[in-house]
């Protein structure tokens, strides 16, 4: 049965959907059977495959409106071994259109139960906030990936974030997980990345993955070719951190 992964963090520009594109892509390339679900409106995640948010005939979103079914908004092999669910700018409205809607946390979840034993792994790319599409992606999944980017204000927000993914787990999910955290935009140049990987090891009492993803111009390119980092540059240092990656979430022994 698959592995359901939300990535998330309300803080913006952390490298939260290269996170998601990239452990997809990459999961996928080992392969695994993977979905990736594109829960923000901004439609980054989207994008990052080279499809047009504007051009589908159906989303998520119509999903969670129950004006198609899970199949019908889900775009097959956008790469080998990997199915996609893409967003439209429809999903901005999410908190006022569910408002009156029964279980509304439970939207995703019930769309994808039935399809989660297709594939090995379902990766969630969540919005930088904590609002309804978030509740319903950490209310869906098993695990939570959270990136933090290597920089001065790295820890913000993110006490606010556990509480949040610990009141889901008390209210909504009891089964939620905090699988790791991943570092991201790490520039080994500079005293300061060094200073705030160490500082959120001595302060964070959660897992932290051992790969850590650099900035990379690379990295930054890709989305605007509509391709994942390991097919744009299958040699770029972000392509190797994010195989490096894959290999710890396979074998993270939250699986085993």
């Amino acid at each position: 049965m698959g592995r359901i992964i939300a990535i998330a963090n309300q803080k913006g520009g952390v490298g939260k959907t290269t996170t998601a594109i990239n452990l997809a892509a990459c999961l996928a390339e080992k392969g695994k059977h993977v979905l990736a679900i594109d829960m923000d409106p901004q439609g980054n995640m989207t994008s990052g495959f080279g499809i047009d948010k504007n051009q589908n005939e159906y989303s998520i979103y119509d999903a969670m409106c129950d004006e198609c079914n899970i199949g019908e908004c889900m775009i097959v092999n956008v790469i080998k071994n990997l199915n996609l669910i893409p967003a439209s700018r429809e999903l901005a409205g999410a908190e006022v259109d569910f408002l009156d809607t029964p279980d509304k946390q439970y939207i995703l979840k019930n769309l994808i139960t039935g399809i989660r034993k297709k594939f090995d792994f379902i990766i969630i790319d969540c919005p930088p906030a904590l609002g309804i599409l978030t509740v319903n992606s950490m209310t869906a999944a098993d695990t939570v990936i959270v990136p933090i980017q290597c920089e001065f204000y790295a820890l913000d927000g993110l006490s606010q974030l556990i509480y949040t993914i610990n009141l889901i787990r008390k209210k909504l999910n009891k089964n939620l997980e905090i699988e790791g955290v991943v570092f991201t935009m790490y520039d080994a140049r500079t005293n300061l990345s060094l200073q705030v990987v160490e500082n959120v090891k001595d302060n964070l009492d959660q897992i932290i993955y051992k790969t850590i993803v650099p900035r990379n111009v690379r990295l930054a390119e890709a989305p605007s070719y509509g391709l994942p980092i390991n097919l744009y540059d299958s040699k770029s240092a972000g392509a190797v951190a994010y195989r490096e990656l894959a290999d710890e979430v396979i074998n993270n022994k939250l699986y085993l």
